[in-house]
């Protein structure tokens, strides 16, 4: 079954088949809004509930499935993927106005992502305790082994349609577990191309479905009590709501951030102003990892800003399907609209625009700001847009203290020659990843993955989304005295 843009809509995936219903779902292109990307369908009440309670029957036979099936299933999704990289990329440059260079490079992760999930089903490994620590404690031994917490609910964001759901499905399927996922009402036909691919793979009819629904449902999704977690990836103010309908339910939460970089003087300024262009710049900004704020030693912001600014400027924005395009479109107008006010905020407050600061439809210029006020929402909240803000510091411990001042503490990225400033870096930095000479945008799919503060709580990385998909059991073995 192939996407058919325009006016046919494409049927969604309830339990192993394919579905309409009477809510049809426009899906935009950001980049050309006066033609769709295609349309399907959001899921009905009563679909919902089929979808539910088909994972919660069907959880009695994954959690059954020994781990050379499980590896099997998400090896096929992992190779058919691979084999409609092309056909992937293209539909989510279309829909989410990912320039085409970036959505192929998303495709290749979510290859990357299922394969991972494939090799972690096979190595859930256990425990041997030893329990003989006190006398009344003779002759016993533990061994622990994880177990699959049962059906999952996952949503999942624009921003990385492909990618960010995979890191959902690929760790429950990989755990025995059953996924309901709701894809972002933006974007949703990336992932029901993807269930072709899992309906393909021999994963069992109802341990997926890919729902989209309205927030209505959504929120009844959420405080669901048949799920054991909830794993969703969006924005703090939705994401901590979220947990407080829960339940009892398990959360795990992937929020924004407003990331810092700290440039040292000590710093390979080619290798920073190459990468910070990237970290602050890739799909508009539209990354919760972006690099936003900015700390520059004063002996090198000279020449680094300089270099930056130049670099900044060069980037070019246009056709996300054409592979010369930098930057493509932000999502919506609205999208563009707030970033638009937030930079005549920071700019009415004193801030100094270096680049860029203008709106053009659904693009926006690469912008750059000093002089901003920390009281600006350029900087104490999340921009989610492809601007950000430098401050010159002369002190590291006073850039740490600066990038911990902060609601959110995702990642950050310092560029140092400076052993000992990397190390302070990592003991003090408040943040779930330190990055040292990159930037704090960048990712790999195993690695643990997640925030503090404000910017979520547990980790994605397939070996640590499993372990929050299972639960620990213990066997006590005693031989009689």
């Amino acid at each position: 079954m192939a996407i058919v843009t325009g006016t046919q809509p494409h049927p969604i995936f309830l339990a192993g088949r394919w579905v309409e219903s009477p809510d049809r779902l426009e899906v935009a292109n950001p980049a050309d809004p006066a033609h769709p990307a295609g349309a399907t369908f959001n899921a009905t009440a009563a679909q919902y509930e089929e979808a539910v309670e088909a994972a919660v029957a069907t959880f009695e036979v994954t959690r059954r499935l020994p781990a050379y099936e499980r590896g099997a299933i998400l090896r096929r999704i992992s190779e058919g993927i691979r084999d409609r990289r092309d056909e992937l990329a293209r539909l989510i440059a279309l829909e989410a106005g990912k320039p085409i260079r970036d959505a192929t490079g998303e495709v290749d992760r979510a290859v990357l992502t299922f394969r991972l999930g494939a090799e972690e089903a096979e190595r859930m490994y256990g425990e041997l305790i030893p329990l003989d620590l006190m006398a009344s404690s003779k002759g016993r031994v533990g061994i622990t082994r994880r177990f699959p917490l049962g059906p999952i609910a996952g949503i999942s964001p624009f921003n990385f349609p492909l990618n960010l759901a995979a890191h959902k499905i690929a760790p429950a399927l990989a755990a025995g577990n059953t996924i309901v996922l709701k894809p972002p009402s933006k974007d949703p036909l990336t992932m029901l191309t993807v269930a072709e691919i899992i309906e393909q793979s021999g994963a069992p009819a109802g341990s997926v479905s890919v729902l989209p629904m309205t927030r209505e449902l959504g929120d009844r999704m959420v405080a669901d009590p048949r799920f054991k977690l909830l794993t969703f990836t969006g924005s703090p103010s939705v994401g901590w709501r979220m947990k407080e309908r829960a339940g009892k339910k398990k959360v795990v939460l992937e929020l924004g951030g407003n990331a810092g970089v700290i440039v040292d003087r000590t710093a390979d300024l080619d290798w920073a102003v190459k990468r910070i262009l990237i970290g602050a710049f890739t799909y508009s900004g539209q990354v919760c990892i972006s690099v936003q704020r900015m700390f520059i030693h004063a002996e090198v912001w000279d020449e680094f800003m300089a270099r930056f600014v130049a670099g900044a400027a060069a980037l070019r924005l246009g056709d996300p399907l054409d592979p010369t395009t930098d930057l493509g479109p932000m999502v919506d107008q609205t999208a563009a609209t707030r970033t638009q006010q937030w930079v005549d905020e920071a700019v009415a407050l004193g801030g100094r625009l270096l680049l860029g600061g203008r709106a053009n439809g659904t693009f926006f210029l690469p912008t750059i700001l000093t002089d901003t006020p920390v009281s600006a929402r350029v900087c104490s909240n999340e921009a989610f847009a492809p601007l950000v803000v430098a401050f010159p510091f002369t002190d590291i411990g006073d850039a740490i203290r600066r990038v911990n001042d902060s609601f959110f503490g995702l990642q950050t990225g310092i560029f140092t020659n400076d052993l000992a400033h990397a190390w302070q870096a990592f003991s003090e930095l408040e943040v779930g990843g330190v990055i040292v000479n990159d930037i704090p945008t960048y990712r790999i799919d195993h690695m643990p993955y997640g925030g503090v503060k404000d910017s979520g709580l547990g980790r994605e990385g397939l070996r640590w989304a499993i372990e929050d998909m299972t639960e620990i059991r213990i066997m006590v073995l005693a031989w009689p005295q």
